[in-house]
């Protein structure tokens, strides 16, 4: 087994296994779609009109849970200077870890997006746009919170600078994402805001990385 893949592996296990892994972010996903309706009312009119955006935001502050320790437990156990030393680019390393993070809590995220979006009264028809606009919107949630994370290696209440760093990041996602299901669910060219989704995914897992690894360097040295 090659050293990437066996690192891949570990990340899924961990990811699945460290505080009840996909099960929290999910949890939380649907407890603000089943809370959205209390605040705003129970009117079906006004929830259809802000179900997709706030299937996005819930998707944004879910992807947060787990991200404090993305880097954190290797840091604490040393397994991160083993890693920084290894014969693999830290920057390769930081890319597999983040897919693990995805691929763990991502993944379900986007599957429960367009139930959730449907229950708060999308329209069924927006649920494959809602299901690849939440995969590329995670990746890139995953990517650009792995910066935030490896930032805030070793600072206290290291979870919430990660929010304050990353969150900024996350808007362009949704603007883009919640763009693109506005304008398909009008009618309208819908195409544009796909494609800039895909643009800002593609980036953050191409520069991530960089970032990731002279987070990693800086806090270790």
């Amino acid at each position: 087994m090659s050293p990437l893949r066996a690192l891949f592996r570990r990340e899924v296990a961990l990811a699945w296994g460290r505080g009840g892994g996909p099960l929290v972010t999910v949890g939380f996903y649907a407890g603000v779609a089943t809370l959205l309706p209390l605040a705003i009312g129970p009117e079906a009119q006004r929830l259809a009109s802000v179900a997709t955006g706030a299937a996005w935001v819930a998707l944004a502050l879910a992807s947060l849970l787990s991200l404090d320790r993305l880097f954190e437990r290797d840091y604490e156990d040393g397994a991160l200077d083993l890693l920084t030393l290894s014969a693999t680019p830290l920057e390769l390393t930081c890319a597999v870890k983040c897919l693990g993070q995805w691929i763990a809590t991502g993944a379900p995220l986007a599957l429960a997006a367009p139930i959730a979006a449907i229950a708060l009264g999308a329209e069924v028809r927006l649920a494959p746009l809602i299901f690849a606009c939440a995969l590329a919107g995670g990746l890139a949630f995953a990517f650009i919170g792995g910066i935030g994370a490896a930032l805030a290696l070793g600072a206290r209440r290291g979870g919430l600078l990660t929010a304050v760093i990353v969150l900024p990041l996350f808007t362009p996602p949704v603007i883009f994402g919640g763009g693109a299901l506005a304008a398909y669910g009008s009618g309208l060219p819908w195409q544009a805001g796909m494609a800039l989704l895909g643009a800002y995914a593609a980036a953050a897992v191409a520069l991530g990385p960089i970032a990731m690894a002279a987070a990693c360097r800086n806090a270790l040295s």
